[in-house]
C-alpha cells in the first residue's frame, strides 16, 4: 500500500504521527468506447458550443455560472479559497461512536504510526476503545478541507472515517415518503 497523506493527529498537546492509507479499492471494469466498424477508440475533445471548432488547453478557463452570466475564475481565486495548508489532522471534540449518523460516512482510511508515534498511537488507541468514544476533527487532503471521525478497528488499528459535512446531505421533504403507521384500536 502507499501513503496518500503523512502528517500527524493532534489534540491538546499531543501530536501523533501518522501515515493515512485508503482501506478501499474499487475493482470496475474500465471499458473504453469504440468504433463498431474498426474497433478504434473513440476521442473525446475540447470543443467550443458555438463555433465548433477545437480549442487548446492553454485557451480554456473555468467558471461558475450565476444568474445568466459566466463569473470566470484564476488561479489567485483558487488560493484565496483554498484551505490553509496543514499537516495536522486537529481532533477538535470526542463524542460516542453512535452519536455520528452513518449517513456522514464517506470514505475509511488506515491510519498506521510514524516513527516515534508508536506508543502515543496505541495509547490513543486503547483509550477509544476502553472509552467508546471516537475523535472527530478536521484535515486537508488533496488540496480540500475534509472532516473525519478516528476509532479503533478491531481493536489492532485506527481508522480514519472521512465524513461529509451537513451541507452536504440533501433535503428528503421533496420525497413521497408514506406517513407513519398508526395503530387502530381493536373493535
Amino acid at each position: 500500500m502507499k501513503a496518500i497523506w503523512n502528517g500527524a493527529i493532534g489534540f491538546g498537546l499531543v501530536n501523533i504521527p501518522v501515515k493515512i492509507y485508503s482501506a478501499t479499492e474499487t475493482t470496475k471494469l474500465d471499458l473504453d468506447m469504440l468504433d463498431k466498424s474498426d474497433f478504434s477508440n473513440i476521442r473525446f475533445k475540447r470543443v467550443n458550443e458555438n463555433t465548433g471548432k477545437e480549442v487548446k488547453w492553454e485557451n480554456i478557463v473555468k467558471g461558475y455560472l450565476m444568474d445568466d452570466k459566466y463569473i470566470i475564475l484564476d488561479e489567485e481565486d483558487y488560493e484565496a479559497a483554498s484551505p490553509e495548508k496543514s499537516k495536522i489532522l486537529s481532533i477538535d471534540q470526542f463524542v460516542k461512536e453512535d452519536e455520528v449518523d452513518s449517513v456522514y460516512f464517506e470514505n475509511p482510511y488506515y491510519l498506521e504510526p510514524q516513527k516515534n508515534g508508536e506508543n502515543a498511537y496505541r495509547l490513543l488507541l486503547k483509550a477509544l476503545a476502553k472509552t467508546e468514544m471516537v475523535g472527530v476533527g478536521t484535515f486537508v487532503l488533496r488540496e480540500s478541507e475534509a472532516i473525519g471521525m478516528i476509532r479503533p478497528y478491531n481493536d489492532e488499528v485506527l481508522v480514519l472515517n472521512r465524513l461529509r459535512f451537513a451541507q452536504e446531505i440533501r433535503d428528503y421533504s421533496d420525497l413521497k415518503i408514506p406517513a407513519k403507521n398508526r395503530r387502530s384500536r381493536p373493535n
